[in-house]
């Protein structure tokens, strides 16, 4: 079964589902290749990065509302053994990193790329807008470092990514976390394993049409 994951790496929803849908594979005896599909919870072009704390505070209504949404997202992260440091965070546009993720993709290294992506971000503040930190984070997986360089500074991979994130709008996928199974079935949200569990082996019997 594919399973097609619709999201962000400066999404903590996102990390925490990623983690949540590993945790169900672990219980989940069938075969199912995950493909890891862009998307852009803010696509403003960012012109000077800037914490994270400061750019949220002023989306969602001060300060004080923004602590208390990282204090219950740092919770739960931490219930799946994520190390979520909002304080540490960059504000950033994301796209060049989805392209760097498609350039991870041809070369077999999609899973171990946008862990180190996540962690990046949440645990280790880095600037994932900037071509310098994602090329250190490329190589952090293995990735060759003059390849991925030559790559970001090139206009490869930006229409293909442009054009999936057009075709997940027109798709209808508006929030994220959003996965998709067998190319047809979507779950939405950093559900619990139990429930990303129970709809694999759902779809499993309605493709197979026991």
């Amino acid at each position: 079964m594919e399973i097609e994951i619709y999201a962000d790496v400066v999404c903590p929803w996102c990390w925490i589902g990623k983690r949540r849908l590993e945790q169900a594979l672990a219980s989940y005896d069938r075969k199912v290749t995950v493909r890891f599909r862009p998307f852009q919870l803010d696509p403003t072009p960012v012109t000077e990065p800037k914490p994270l704390v400061e750019a949220l505070a002023a989306k969602f209504g001060g300060r004080e509302r923004a602590e208390g949404m990282f204090t219950h997202v740092t919770q739960v992260a931490a219930g799946v053994g994520l190390d979520v440091h909002f304080d540490r965070a960059v504000h950033a546009n994301t796209f060049e990193a989805h392209r760097l993720i498609r350039f991870a993709t041809e070369r077999g290294r999609a899973a171990e790329l946008v862990e180190a992506l996540y962690q990046a971000h949440f645990t280790d503040g880095v600037d994932v807008g900037s071509t310098d930190a994602l090329v250190k984070v490329a190589a952090g997986v293995g990735l060759d470092e003059t390849e991925t360089r030559e790559y970001l500074e090139s206009n490869l991979g930006r229409r293909e990514v442009a054009t999936d994130l057009t075709e997940a709008r027109q798709l209808g996928v508006s929030s994220v976390p959003t996965f998709v199974l067998a190319g047809k079935y979507a779950v939405t949200g950093a559900q619990e394993p139990e429930t990303l569990l129970a709809a694999l082996r759902e779809v499993e019997q309605r493709e197979s049409g026991e």
